[in-house]
């Protein structure tokens, strides 16, 4: 991997974006810090987060997070639609970095006819203009990044938010350990040189097989399912993933067959340190009974004190993983063509 590799691939310089994620957390903090929400949003019973793609990325890993926490529940809605349950007493975030997600959208004309409490989440667009004209809470976020690279905004903000609004404890001082942390990581993956990299050293071994990303169901849920998405829109590459204890009861099986073709599979274990250790044995024994008919095992673990800074601390070199990977495979990064050949198809209906 070297420099002039790169320049070659990355027209859009998203090695500059990976590296400065640091500084995106501290950007978005002072946009939390901005948040001024009416004690009457707090009030609620449930709260349903609205969002695809990079835009629904922050609400996975804010359920993911405050699972054990945030004594009110928070579902995840991918859809045109709220569920029936969503009343008078229901918070909806409608996430949309672009504000022009028909999907979300849709999700707040349903919200505004049931009646609920809605908070925005965007840069701009048709939902910018709903949220101003209606006097919506809008978290308002920085212009000229692609979704998927937006994280700490789509993250940051609503996490502060929820401390505000009194549903969990203030998280804002563990906040700078994360920033401390993806600084420290920065160094470490934005360095070309592969023996201090391990980054560009996982890419590496990645090529020409099929990422298989197997993770506990706790609190790295969403690590696993940001590795898959980040590997299939950043490498252009198929990946899989599934979680444990589910996988052992059905999938583990299905490593049995076509050993010519799962020896084109890389498994990547991620691992904490807090898993339940009726977990982290499941996965360890996993890994024996499957090792042989798979071409690659990977383990990560991540570093730092909190589960927030460990959350990131995966994510990130996960990030930096899809990125040299997309190098590896020739590919600019940023561009995902096929999406907006989609979008332009279902423009045209």
């Amino acid at each position: 991997m070297n420099e002039s590799e790169i320049k070659l691939y990355d027209n859009f310089n998203m090695f500059s974006v990976l590296a400065g994620f640091g500084e995106q957390i501290e950007e978005a903090v002072i946009i939390g810090s901005n948040l001024e929400p009416s004690a009457d949003l707090g009030k609620v019973n449930n709260i349903i987060i609205c969002g695809l793609g990079g835009s629904a990325i922050g609400g996975d890993l804010l359920r993911s997070y405050l699972h054990y926490e945030c004594k009110v529940p928070i579902f995840i809605n991918r859809n045109y639609f709220l569920p029936a349950f969503a009343d008078e007493s229901t918070l909806v975030i409608i996430s949309s970095y672009s504000g022009d997600t028909e999907e979300s959208l849709s999700s707040y004309e349903d919200a505004v006819k049931k009646g609920c409490k809605i908070i925005c989440s965007t840069s701009g667009g048709k939902l910018a203009i709903l949220a101003e004209t209606q006097n919506r809470l809008t978290i308002r976020l920085p212009r000229g990044y692609q979704p998927r690279c937006a994280l700490a905004y789509s993250f940051f903000p609503m996490l502060m938010l929820f401390g505000k609004l009194g549903l969990i404890e203030d998280k804002t001082p563990g906040i700078f350990n994360v920033i401390d942390l993806m600084k420290r990581r920065a160094f470490q993956f934005s360095h070309l040189d592969e023996s201090r990299n391990n980054a560009i050293r996982i890419a590496k071994h990645l090529q020409g097989k099929i990422p298989v990303i197997y993770s506990s169901c706790d609190l790295l849920d969403i690590a696993n399912l940001r590795w898959r998405c980040q590997i299939e829109e950043n490498a252009k590459c198929l990946a899989y993933g599934n979680l444990i204890p589910e996988m052992n009861h059905n999938e583990i099986v299905g490593w049995q067959q076509n050993p010519e073709v799962t020896k084109n599979f890389a498994i990547i274990f991620l691992y904490d340190k807090d898993d339940n250790p009726r977990i982290s044995k499941r996965m360890h024994v996993t890994m024996d009974l499957i090792k042989e008919n798979s071409g690659l095992q990977v383990e990560v673990d991540g570093e730092g004190n909190t589960k927030l800074e460990r959350i990131f601390d995966v994510i990130y070199i996960g990030d930096w993983v899809s990125y040299y990977l997309a190098i590896f495979y020739k590919q600019d990064p940023s561009p995902i063509e096929k999406i907006n050949i989609l979008k332009n198809k279902l423009m045209e209906s």
